[in-house]
């Protein structure tokens, strides 16, 4: 028997080995046959004050922002025409452990057709331009802050 097979068999209390694993494994199947695209969307130095002593209210404006960013722009034939799914995870702090609130979301290189009927691939070095997903998700996140604030 392997150590491999040792740590498998036996389930640790702390650490959850087994059911990460199947975890895992359960996730493994439910991915779709495509390429995914890597967003990291950052909260702007200037900003991390304020998002610190309002956390959920500017978290929550963040995550709104970036999902509705990147739905309007995938629906948008210019940039892909389909709709989209995703995950998306907040880190709060850097690698150094300082502020760093910044959304990371994985999202499947295509989508599916608005009429829901056939797969739409996205262009093989780039999920949408990045000027373009920073411009949008900038006017979003403002305007919603904006009325936070009101």
């Amino acid at each position: 028997m392997s150590w491999e097979d040792y740590t498998i068999k036996w389930k640790c209390p702390k650490c959850q080995c087994l059911d990460k694993k199947r975890w895992l494994e359960g996730r493994k199947r439910d991915i779709l046959p495509c390429r995914f695209f890597h967003v990291i969307v950052t909260l702007p130095e200037e900003l991390r004050p304020l998002a610190l002593r309002n956390q959920k209210v500017i978290y929550s404006i963040l995550f709104k922002a970036v999902f509705e960013t990147l739905q309007e722009l995938s629906k948008d034939s210019k940039h892909l025409g389909a709709e989209i799914g995703g995950i998306a995870i907040l880190h709060t702090w850097s690698q150094t452990l300082t502020d760093h609130p910044h959304i990371h979301c994985i999202v499947p290189g295509g989508g599916l057709s608005l009429d829901g009927k056939r797969w739409i691939s996205s262009k093989k070095s780039f999920f949408i331009p990045v000027k373009v997903l920073s411009r949008l998700f900038r006017g979003k996140f403002l305007d919603s802050l904006k009325k936070a604030y009101d």
